[in-house]
C-alpha cells in the first residue's frame, strides 16, 4: 500500500516515465528488493493500480441494478460518490497522460452502460453506441473538472447536473 501510496504522490509532479524505482523506494521507504519482488517496475505498479480501481468501481456499481430513465442520477451519484471517495487516486490516474486509466474507465463505463440501460434498448445500435459514447465521454471530463475543482458539490448535486446535461443539453 506504501508503494502505490508514494506512486500516487510522484504522479501528481511528473510523468510515470520520469518516476524511478529508486526514488520510489526511497519514497516509500521500502528496499528496492521488496519493490521487485512485487514489481517489475514503476509502470507494472501503475498497472496494478489502475486495474485495482478498475475493479472496483465494477464492483461498486455492480451493487445496484439499474432498469428505468429515472434510475440514471442513482447510478451516477453512486459512481460520483465513489469518485469522491477515492478522490486521490482517481484525479491522479485521470489526470495523468501516460496512463491508460481512462479508456479503461471509459470501456467499463460503456459497458455498464449498455447493460444497464435496458429503457434505452428501443434506440437504433448503432445511435445508442454514439450516444453512450457521448455521454460517457463527456461524463469523464466533467469528472475530471469536479475533482480538480476540489468537488465543490455534492455527488448528488453533480449527479443532477450530468444528468440534466444528458437529457436536456444546453437547455435550462
Amino acid at each position: 500500500m506504501v508503494l502505490k501510496d508514494s506512486l500516487i504522490q510522484l504522479l501528481k509532479e511528473k510523468p510515470i516515465s520520469s518516476i524511478t524505482v529508486k526514488e520510489l523506494c526511497e519514497l516509500a521507504d521500502v528496499n528496492r528488493s521488496t519493490f521487485y519482488a512485487h514489481y517489475y517496475n514503476q509502470f507494472d505498479l501503475l498497472d496494478k493500480i489502475e486495474e485495482e480501481t478498475i475493479e472496483d468501481m465494477k464492483g461498486y456499481m455492480n451493487k445496484f441494478k439499474y432498469e428505468k430513465k429515472e434510475d440514471v442520477p442513482h447510478i451516477m451519484e453512486n459512481l460520483l460518490g465513489y469518485f469522491s471517495s477515492n478522490r486521490d487516486v482517481c484525479q491522479t490516474l485521470l489526470n495523468e497522460t501516460e496512463t491508460t486509466f481512462q479508456s479503461k474507465a471509459t470501456v467499463v463505463a460503456h459497458q455498464f452502460f449498455l447493460k444497464n440501460w435496458t429503457y434505452m434498448n428501443d434506440q437504433e445500435e448503432d445511435l445508442t453506441e454514439y450516444l453512450s459514447t457521448y455521454v460517457i465521454n463527456g461524463a469523464i471530463h466533467v469528472v475530471k473538472a469536479w475533482l480538480a475543482n476540489g468537488m465543490d458539490k455534492s455527488p448528488g448535486e453533480m449527479a443532477k447536473i450530468l444528468n440534466h446535461f444528458i437529457n436536456k443539453g444546453l437547455e435550462r
